[in-house]
């Protein structure tokens, strides 16, 4: 790996560092944002569709392209959702323990609180749910994390479970 390609890397796992701490210390895990009304898809141009769980979806040409929904959002946000992009593989097989899994969000794993889906294009049908969950975003920090040190995704699956499993 390129020295400069190590430099990067460390930033990013300093970030996600700095995240983990202030999903520890407590999180807008409120639904603020979602809209209130009817069940149903809602359009708003711009690749943007509200699903009938009120989590707002964009479509971007590629994991490099960061949807405008997160133009708000704090830089640590920004960044786990800019590796989830890159992580789709190894989020795709972690559980999520906020609910959404369970609930109308029909999520099936950590992966789609961020990313919906990657078509074949390549083009990215990103997820806003991971804004607003302090816990969507600790699991995805934290499974990163681990896969840069090394860890296997097996490994990565059984501490994400054992930590959050009991709770």
């Amino acid at each position: 790996m390129a020295f400069g390609g190590k430099i990067r890397r460390i930033t990013l796992l300093g970030s996600l560092s700095l995240l983990l701490l202030a999903a520890a210390c407590g999180s807008g895990s409120g639904d603020k944002d979602a809209p209130s009304g009817g069940g149903g898809h809602s359009n708003h141009g711009d690749g943007e569709v509200h699903t009938v769980s009120g989590d707002l979806q964009e479509t971007t040409a590629s994991a490099s392209a960061l949807p405008k929904f997160l133009d708000g959002q704090p830089e640590q946000v920004r960044l786990v959702y800019q590796a989830a992009g890159q992580a789709t593989e190894l989020l795709s097989g972690m559980p999520c323990y906020c609910g959404c899994m369970e609930s109308s969000a029909g999520h099936k794993s950590n992966m789609n609180c961020f990313v919906h889906e990657v078509k074949e294009d390549g083009s990215v049908v990103w997820d806003d749910h991971g804004t607003r969950c302090g816990v969507c975003l600790q699991i995805a920090a934290q499974s990163i994390s681990m896969l840069a040190e090394g860890k296997t995704p097996e490994q990565i699956r059984e501490s994400i479970e054992a930590q959050y499993k009991a709770s």
